[in-house]
């Protein structure tokens, strides 16, 4: 079943089975079409602790399509690998270039479906939010958001992407944010109905 992630570069830079112990376990993507960050967070009696991070390298692959199923099925292996207990994911953005903007969101879409698929919740937090949650800025640059990063999981050293670092910062941002019960200004999904009721214009 998991034979098909020989074929792209997938980089755990700590590779652990999940802890009982955590109260939570957060998983945060960072889409892209070409590199696509991820990052691991357990919560330990409201304390942050650090599990994983690293990049889905989808740059070899041979066209578009193939690059979607790599995401979809290395978020899968994720997600059985760290069983994570809820799901974040940076909201779609918009920008000039509207080729760009279509890849990107198939993107994001093939990630939740990873989750959707095995019934974890998945929140959505815009690109300005999860800045605002993690360094107090909405306009903070990478480099500022990967060091408020490394300074609040207590990080020696950083990956080299800061699509990994970026990855990182949307669980924390969803940790910080996300109170059940409240409005925490993102997009929540609990499962494919909840999905299809928000987006009915994604369903043909």
């Amino acid at each position: 079943m998991l034979t098909i992630f020989k074929r792209v570069n997938f980089t755990f830079a700590l590779s652990v089975a999940k802890d009982n112990t955590y109260d939570k376990i957060i998983l945060g993507i960072d889409p892209g079409t070409n590199i696509s960050g991820y990052g691991v967070i357990g919560i330990k009696k409201n304390q942050l602790n650090y599990i994983s991070m690293g990049i889905f390298d989808l740059r070899s692959e041979i066209n578009h399509a193939m690059k979607l199923q790599s995401i979809f099925d290395q978020c899968s292996k994720l997600i059985d690998t760290y069983l994570p207990d809820e799901f974040a994911i940076e909201a779609p953005f918009y920008g000039k270039n509207a080729q760009s903007m279509l890849k990107l969101g198939r993107a994001q879409g093939v990630s939740m479906a990873a989750a959707l698929n095995r019934n974890i919740p998945i929140f959505e937090y815009a690109p300005r939010r999860i800045k605002q949650s993690v360094t107090g800025r909405g306009t903070a640059t990478k480099e500022q958001v990967a060091g408020m990063v490394k300074s609040l999981l207590n990080l020696e050293t950083l990956h080299s992407k800061f699509d990994a670092t970026d990855a990182l910062a949307i669980a924390i941002c969803h940790y910080f944010t996300y109170k059940p019960g409240q409005d925490h200004s993102g997009t929540h999904y609990n499962n494919w109905n909840s999905f299809i009721n928000k987006n009915p214009n994604k369903i043909k």
